[in-house]
């Protein structure tokens, strides 16, 4: 199976679970038995398990074998072995205590962007900002009816009355 669909596949899967600061290393330059490393980061421990369980159902499902499974039994630091490619899937305090980016981080590699993706942008975008002009609206019209509210629920006298200074007996 290619690299890159590989690859792509892992990404997407993490991305599926709302895997967060993910990254892909090329460590074909360093001695190593794998060519690619990926690093993603889960909230918590069942979000980790989720990410590493979605990559193997994903990998099975395009026909990759996935040889190993480590880590599931607590679900802080999950490693995903596929031969060329291994996927560690981590909660973000284990992340920053082993810093594995130091480690495998020799060239990162930018994946090209799914072909479903620029069309969630562009309309995630336009949502945003009918959002942003509704919600401003809103706000305006708001005010409005507040400020309009208490002149007439107030009446002259109240409105004299707050005017008026008060004199201390």
């Amino acid at each position: 199976m290619d690299l890159r669909k590989k690859q792509r596949a892992v990404v997407d899967a993490l991305e599926d679970i709302k895997g967060r600061d993910i990254v892909v290393y090329n460590t074909a330059a360093l001695p190593t038995m794998f060519e690619r490393v990926v690093i993603a980061s889960g909230d918590s421990t069942r979000q980790v398990k989720a990410l590493a369980d979605n990559v193997e159902e994903k990998m099975k499902a395009i026909g990759a074998r996935v040889y190993g499974i480590e880590g599931a039994a607590n679900s802080e630091w999950i490693l995903v072995d596929l031969g060329d490619l291994v996927v560690h899937v981590m909660h973000p305090s284990v992340r920053s205590f082993y810093n594995l980016e130091e480690i495998w981080g020799g060239r990162e590699v930018r994946l090209a962007q799914a072909p479903r993706a620029p069309a969630r942008a562009k309309a995630g975008a336009a949502a945003r900002k009918k959002a942003a002009t509704r919600t401003a609206a809103t706000r305006t019209a708001g005010k409005k009816a507040a400020s309009s509210k208490r002149a007439s629920t107030a009446g002259p006298r109240a409105n004299a009355k707050a005017a008026r200074p008060r004199s201390r007996r």
